[in-house]
């Protein structure tokens, strides 16, 4: 049917522009509403919570738990399908994605230099939150039926809480979960990638789209222990090459280092003024976008890390949970701050995009950022290559999260039909941009935000109630000590 303006009775759910827009629009609002203040008082204020509960922990013991995860890696002869690293490079494979290059530099273009302090809060709180989120994976976990361990929300929310109570919150955070992992771990990715690619390179995202889905497909059929071989060697060769590229350009552009911090300390308490391409942004906008990319990166809040830490070989729930939680501080304090710094000390975030005359946004931003203190287009190949990177192997993380949750929903005989839609669905967010009438990296960037947050809301649910658990088993590994010491 051809959709005309003369069909009012559906003004109100498609407008004009017809119902692909109107999705677009749907999604946008329900998006907004989910990611209201309610939600983001709730993710800080749980971080925030267990944090007192546990005295500080993710300060106090971020030296043992570095040393576990890089230096000793692996706890031998203990049950589990991958050591402690591979379970860590797989939980920052899943992490550092897009929202650590596009997902910063969308945050700074919409609420200012500002948002990158209350990514840094959202970070340090969340931090207490993915120990929790870890050692509740680890607790709760068991083997499947094929020998491997199964964790996470879906499992300690319905064997943690139980009743029917928690057989509810388990299937609503696996439903959201499954949902989410095409978001926020799959179409997202490929969409940054291709929106960059076409920007840098003039690539056509449709190729993108099926390069992409045939080099996931080729990995995501070997399961867990093929994603953890390969995350654990690809994951940290791909960070170290990002940073050194950041660093390189913080170096040439050594003179804009000492405004970046006031800047970022200045907006993140009151308005931020226009300049240049900078349209100027509310205080409310830099602590939205700040919170909201901020779990959209480190993902603490969401669940997703006590999925990866139930597959770690391990005796102790603390030991992973302590693993674990590392990874938002790598993910958080060091990527993403390497990536507001660069734009901030650059200048890019002020400077207007030629073809349109407005403020540059998402990739494209970063690119321009990296370009500033490179030469010719190396600025852009290494923007380009790091997105690829980062969204390849958070694409593969994803799809072990989004398989597992929906082999609780709806058994073993689902896993394949899913893997296919969700290969699937990887050509699909790239593909996407291809369409002359909506503005495809929008859209999916707010069904990500929507998912994120409908999948937050059981797990924080569960984190509370099970908060007293998360204090004892802690209290226990320390032999009753005080954890700060």
């Amino acid at each position: 049917m051809v959709y005309s303006c003369r069909h009012r009775r559906r003004r109100a759910f498609f407008p004009c522009e017809g119902p692909v827009n109107a999705l677009e629009s749907w999604i946008e609002a329900a998006s907004g509403m989910i990611w209201g203040w309610p939600l983001l008082l709730l993710l800080v204020g749980t971080g925030a919570w267990l944090t007192i509960l546990l005295r500080g922990l993710q300060f106090r013991r971020l030296g043992r738990s570095l040393h576990l995860a890089l230096i000793q890696r692996r706890e031998e002869g203990a049950r589990g399908d991958i050591s402690h690293f591979q379970a860590l490079m797989t939980a920052l494979a899943a992490t550092v994605g897009t929202g650590n290059i596009a997902g910063v530099a969308t945050a700074i273009a919409v609420g200012g230099p500002g948002a990158l302090f209350w990514m840094w809060i959202t970070g340090l709180a969340g931090m207490a939150t993915k120990y929790a989120e870890a050692l509740l994976g680890v607790r709760y976990r068991f083997a499947d039926r094929r020998g491997e361990m199964n964790g996470g929300p879906q499992c300690y929310l319905s064997r943690g809480i139980g009743g029917r109570r928690g057989r509810f919150l388990g299937g609503a955070f696996a439903f959201c979960a499954a949902g989410a992992a095409f978001g926020i771990g799959n179409m997202v990715q490929s969409n940054s990638v291709a929106d960059a690619l076409r920007s840098s390179f003039r690539v056509d995202p449709f190729w993108t789209g099926v390069v992409i889905a045939a080099l996931a497909g080729a990995v995501i059929l070997g399961g867990i222990r093929s994603i953890g071989r390969f995350t654990g060697f690809f994951v940290p060769l791909m960070i170290l090459f990002y940073m050194a590229g950041a660093l390189v350009v913080l170096a040439v552009n050594w003179r804009g280092i000492p405004e970046i911090f006031l800047y970022v300390v200045g907006d993140a308490f009151r308005p931020a003024a226009p300049v240049g391409g900078f349209a100027g942004a509310t205080l409310a906008a830099a602590i939205r976008m700040g919170v909201a990319r901020g779990v959209f990166s480190n993902e603490s809040g969401l669940g997703t890390g006590g999925i990866a830490a139930a597959a770690a070989r391990t005796r102790e729930p603390v030991t992973q949970a302590l693993v674990s939680m590392t990874q938002t501080f790598i993910d958080t304090i060091v990527v993403c701050s390497l990536t507001g710094f660069v734009i901030i000390a650059t200048g890019a975030w002020t400077r207007s995009d030629p073809a349109t005359g407005q403020g540059w946004t998402g990739a494209p931003l970063t690119i321009e950022a990296f370009s500033t203190g490179l030469p010719g287009a190396w600025g852009g190949m290494i923007v380009a290559a790091g997105l690829a990177l980062f969204a390849f192997s958070t694409i593969l993380g994803w799809a072990y999260y989004g398989e597992r949750n929906i082999e609780y929903l709806l058994g073993p005989k689902a896993v394949f039909p899913y893997r296919v839609a969700f290969i699937a669905a990887s050509f699909v967010g790239a593909w996407v941009l291809t369409l002359p009438d909506i503005r495809g990296f929008q859209l999916v960037w707010n069904f990500a935000d929507l998912m994120n947050g409908l999948m937050a809301l059981p797990n924080l649910l569960g984190l509370l109630l099970l908060s007293g658990v998360v204090a004892a088993e802690t209290r226990r590994y320390f032999g009753g000590e005080d954890p700060r010491r």
